[in-house]
């Protein structure tokens, strides 16, 4: 015997592409392929959204039911935001503005493959190369994957020179093949070690969360938007910092704060001798190692450090 389940969604406004997948969701979530993939799970996990896919899948499978949606390359995305076959998704700002996509920024999101910081698009020519600004690329070529915002920068700053599409690898193309490249960078640890010198930062960017114009018009969806961006942004706040406890005489309370700025608004509660106090405050992450024998030694007692899931400011 065979049964078949028919059942029916309403309320949904009519999207401009068809997407069985999204039917029935509230949401059609675009989510990056690539370096940003697994960062990008990790981060919705760390929010409350668990997120599974299979090792060869497109489609991911949410724990929430209002939410669907399917992974594409980061450099694609907005144009599929600003075309409404997603309603939202996480890109770079720089695709945003390389496909000078007109979509709703939600909220900036700090993360990426390696490190919680902001990336740059940067010119960098050889070490020993003769460019030493815009200027000196007149008739020069360049190679990178930004072509519209470097063509952007150099028509800015009155400069011709050809600009050719790279499909990556950039930094071994100087000298022999371009004269200059326009690369991403967090560090410059690659440039460097290509022996690459940076003569100027055209963009900053980092992830952003985008929403489809006509989306964020509608107070339904743009409320899981702001509600989704939210928990993004306090697992990443949260990321960096863990919370402290401990107990402490009430007379040495002044001096600790005093002599411990990074002991920031703490919450301070009596215990039932009078003459101690408990502390609980949270704190950069990095500073504990230095900060907790400090603490002790200043005779504070029963410290204990643990670790934060989110954080709301």
């Amino acid at each position: 015997m065979i049964w078949i389940l028919q059942f029916t969604c309403y309320n949904r406004p009519k999207q401009l592409f068809y997407d069985p997948l999204k039917m029935c969701a509230l949401l059609n979530f675009g989510l990056p392929k690539g370096s940003l993939e697994e960062p990008t799970i990790k981060l919705f996990g760390k929010a409350g959204f668990r997120i599974t896919k299979g090792s060869r899948s497109y489609t991911p499978c949410w724990d929430d039911p209002e939410l669907s949606g399917r992974f594409v390359r980061a450099q694609e995305m907005s144009r599929y935001v600003e075309d409404g076959f997603f309603d939202c998704g996480l890109t770079g700002r720089d695709w945003v503005k390389e496909n000078g996509s007109s979509v709703e920024v939600v909220a900036d999101l700090i993360y990426s493959r390696s490190s919680n910081r902001i990336s740059k698009w940067v010119l960098a020519v050889p070490e020993q190369s003769e460019i030493h600004a815009v200027s000196d690329l007149a008739g020069k070529t360049i190679a990178t994957e930004l072509v519209n915002v470097t063509r952007a920068y150099l028509a800015e700053n009155e400069v011709q020179a050809e600009v050719e599409f790279s499909w990556g690898a950039t930094e071994v193309k100087v000298p022999e093949l371009v004269d200059a490249i326009v690369d991403l960078t967090e560090t410059g640890s690659s440039l460097r070690a290509n022996k690459l010198r940076i003569v100027d930062v055209l963009m900053e960017t980092n992830t952003v969360l985008i929403a489809n114009k006509a989306t964020w018009a509608d107070e339904e969806k743009r409320a899981k938007i702001e509600n989704i961006g939210l928990m993004l942004n306090a697992a990443l706040e949260a990321d960096t910092k863990v919370g402290l406890k401990l107990n402490l005489e009430r007379s040495k309370l002044d001096d600790v704060l005093r002599k411990v700025p990074s002991l920031r608004k703490p919450t301070i509660s009596s215990l039932s001798d009078e003459s101690w106090i408990a502390l609980e405050t949270v704190i950069e992450k990095k500073v504990s190692r230095e900060l907790i024998p400090m603490l002790k030694r200043m005779g504070a007692e029963g410290i204990v450090e643990f670790p934060l899931n989110k954080i709301v400011p």
